[in-house]
């Protein structure tokens, strides 16, 4: 499946609404990442993608509807040769291959555009699916820090994973 990564439009608030409003996708981003997933929260998040001010924020593109986000998120002062990864997907296109896919076009991108060496993502000792993505994509496990995240209720292992430029 041929995906595209392209920059959120007010014209997908309909489908990041619709995808992004499920509890199994809230369940593995942060806190800030809203549940409900209401269209005010929509309209919110593009506005702020498409400041871009800090992070580059896509949507990922399949058959011309935007089915999720990729952020690369670079970071300052000693951790400024840095940038943080996040995604997340709609579950109906779960096992496709589409995040990998995603991820491996937006750490291509970065290490072409920004001033940057290393690219890490920080993944819930929880979310498998998400740790095979970047073992797919490259990435190594760098550390896993025991109960570390506090999320619904419960502590989670928070995993390290990176990738770093080629020389």
């Amino acid at each position: 499946m041929e995906i595209k990564l392209r920059p959120w439009e007010l014209s997908d608030l309909t489908s990041l609404v619709k995808y992004a409003n499920n509890p199994k996708i809230a369940g593995n981003m942060t806190d800030a990442f809203p549940s409900p997933y209401t269209e005010k929260s929509g309209r919110a998040f593009i506005s702020m993608a498409q400041k871009g001010v800090s992070a580059y924020l896509m949507a990922i593109e399949v058959e011309g509807e935007a089915v999720g986000g990729i952020g690369i998120h670079r970071q300052s002062d000693i951790m400024r040769k840095n940038a943080e990864l996040g995604y997340w997907l709609a579950e109906p296109f779960w096992g496709k291959g589409i995040t990998s896919q995603a991820v491996q076009k937006m750490v291509e991108y970065a290490f072409n555009t920004f001033d940057i060496n290393r690219i890490y993502a920080r993944p819930f000792g929880t979310n498998t699916a998400s740790q095979r993505v970047l073992e797919k994509s490259g990435f190594t496990l760098e550390a896993r820090i025991e109960k570390n995240i506090f999320k619904k209720g419960e502590y989670l292992d928070e995993l390290i994973y990176a990738i770093r430029k080629s020389k």
